[in-house]
């Protein structure tokens, strides 16, 4: 073998090291499947999600649509002073969204057929606003 050839498997052998050094040291989300990333994801982001829409009179209809998903940061400490906690509570919660509307099937001649649901646009971790979201407030 020449010593140009050798040289050059020796080159192709060290980017090839190289490549496989920064690939192992990229964020987990460039090699592992989204399954993995969704167990450490922190944060609020628009999610695919599907749901059976239904109501009394109407049968019911699999609607697949965007919704908000996600964890965000939340936390409490014992203070001196009433009520004796400190909290800091955030939910992942929809930002922008629109309203879409379908017809369900099989409704009774004196039932809306009409469904509406609203369609995440975008997500953010903030307070819980009861009136769009499902939370738990403190007493």
């Amino acid at each position: 073998m020449n010593l140009q050839k050798r040289g050059t498997q020796r080159w192709c052998g060290l980017v090839l090291s190289c490549l496989l050094i920064w690939t192992s040291l990229q964020p987990e989300g460039i090699h592992q499947s989204s399954a993995v990333n969704l167990r450490r994801f922190i944060g609020c982001a628009v999610r695919e999600f599907t749901f059976l829409a239904r109501k009394p009179g109407c049968g019911g209809l699999h609607i697949t649509t965007d919704a908000c998903w996600g964890r965000c940061e939340t936390w409490e400490k014992p203070v001196l002073d009433p009520p004796f906690i400190e909290s800091y509570q955030r939910v992942c919660t929809y930002n922008e969204s629109r309203i879409v509307t379908v017809r369900l099937p099989n409704c009774s001649a004196k039932v809306d057929p009409f469904y509406s649901y609203p369609v995440a646009l975008r997500c953010d971790c903030g307070v819980c606003v009861t009136s769009t979201t499902e939370c738990i407030t403190s007493v």
